[in-house]
């Protein structure tokens, strides 16, 4: 990044703010100027500064950058499938301008040095602000701790294993009162690795028809209750990420009733989706956690509308697609999301009036920017300039082959949405403008 002084102020003119952080005035049409990287002021009434850009946000949203908190780099290990320097291109294309990187890398994140090399790898390559979490245990195997308190000096943000969970109980609850005494959050992929066993797809009619094995919710929600009664005796800021059943967000519920340190997300093509998705093997489709039915759907929905569901994710997951092209049962999981998340989401809750487009912002913004501990994801004046300026009039289709991930592997190609990053800043330099990346 440029130091400070060459930075260019940037004036941002008449535009509808979303700031749910701002309880007293979440929604005003007003203006934004970035001085040095900063938000200097955000106000309707004051003298045009000297601005070296003038963007007229008239008619458009704007809110801070959004905040993905599951993002699969790939880096180290699978550059083929993704880099950092391609993620955060990809993220920021999308609007996304803080992202939290998965651990299960080639070799997984759990030391100093693999830390280290994806934080310093970021600075060095990046366009956005990435943050990393640290695996839970020794390269992710679920048998023996990773060194906690060194991945947190090192910089790590959260910790986790993700993927389906092969930890006992008796290591799952060390490692809680491990991350008590650091202070450390703790994340979950909650998914019973033995329970799971070769099950490909949601269990239900669907996986009937296609004669595949099945994946029951109770793999989700026994891992789920099973932790609450852990948190009962050790409570530590805990969250479930990407749950996709509804007994999931009854059980989030009813512990957060009970005053537990919990949160949980969703993913947006676990919102928009279920597992007839997969019908004639579309291994586009092909996820973990699998896309459920449309009962859960909807209690996710519900979920969402209520609070119990606190943050909105992709789960990122680039492939080749030569993973995806393989049968069924051989295929890769996972979905790219990073430069979809906001036009899914939109599309999918607030024109469908599921959420108030307040309420979706602070679950892609605030939200998840609390529970990673970091201070982005609100407009701030003296804060840092991450912006995103959205579009949510004009109708698009989603092209795959203007993506600029490397991954290809998406359902949502050719779909119909509104909602698309017209310009984006990050530190308060301008990284997209009228929709094209400029870095």
């Amino acid at each position: 990044m440029k130091p400070k002084k060459f930075m260019k102020n940037i004036l941002i003119k008449n535009g509808t703010i979303v700031n749910p952080d701002d309880k007293r005035n979440p929604e005003r049409i007003t203006n934004v100027f970035i001085r040095e990287g900063k938000i200097s002021k955000i106000s309707a009434n004051f003298d045009q500064p000297n601005a070296d850009i003038i963007i007229n946000a008239k008619g458009k949203i704007v809110t801070a950058g959004l905040v993905d908190m599951h993002v699969h780099l790939r880096e180290p290990g699978r550059e083929d499938k993704e880099t950092i320097a391609t993620a955060t291109r990809a993220a920021a294309k999308g609007g996304v301008t803080t992202i939290l990187g998965m651990p299960n890398t080639t070799p997984a994140i759990d030391n100093q040095t693999t830390v280290r090399f994806v934080l310093d790898r970021a600075r060095e390559t990046g366009v956005i602000n990435v943050l990393t979490s640290g695996s839970l245990t020794q390269k992710g195997e679920g048998k023996n701790l990773a060194e906690i308190w060194e991945l947190r000096e090192a910089g790590a943000s959260v910790i986790i294993d993700d993927g389906p969970e092969e930890q006992t109980m008796a290591l799952q609850r060390l490692a809680l009162k491990y991350c008590q005494t650091f202070q450390m959050p703790l994340m979950a992929h909650p998914e019973d690795a033995a329970m799971k066993g070769n099950a490909v797809i949601n269990e239900g009619w669907i996986s009937t028809q296609l004669g595949l094995e099945g994946s029951s919710t109770s793999t989700e929600t026994l891992v789920i209750a099973r932790t609450i009664e852990l948190l009962r005796e050790t409570p530590v800021p805990y969250h479930f990420t990407h749950i996709s059943a509804a007994e999931s967000v009854n059980l989030i519920r009813a512990a957060k009733s009970e005053g537990l340190p919990v949160t949980c997300d969703v993913t947006t093509h676990h919102l928009a989706l279920t597992d007839k998705e997969c019908l004639d093997y579309n291994t586009l489709a092909k996820v973990a956690p699998p896309l459920r039915s449309e009962f859960d759907r909807q209690t996710l929905l519900a979920g969402l509308a209520d609070g119990t569901i606190d943050a909105i994710i992709t789960d990122h997951a680039p492939h080749l697609l030569l993973e995806k092209f393989v049968p069924f049962s051989l295929a890769a999981n996972g979905i790219i999301g990073l430069e979809t998340l906001f036009s899914i989401a939109y599309t999918e809750l607030v024109v469908k009036k599921v959420l108030s487009l307040s309420d979706l912002i602070a679950k892609i913004t605030i939200n998840p920017a609390k529970i990673i501990r970091t201070k982005a994801g609100s407009l701030r004046e003296g804060g840092a300039a991450d912006i995103s300026i959205w579009d949510t009039k004009t109708k698009f289709k989603i092209n795959k082959n203007m993506f600029e991930s490397k991954g290809r592997n998406t359902p949502f190609h050719g779909k119909t949405c509104r909602g698309f990053a017209n310009e984006v800043i990050c530190g308060g330099k301008l990284l997209v403008k009228k929709g094209k990346l400029l870095v």
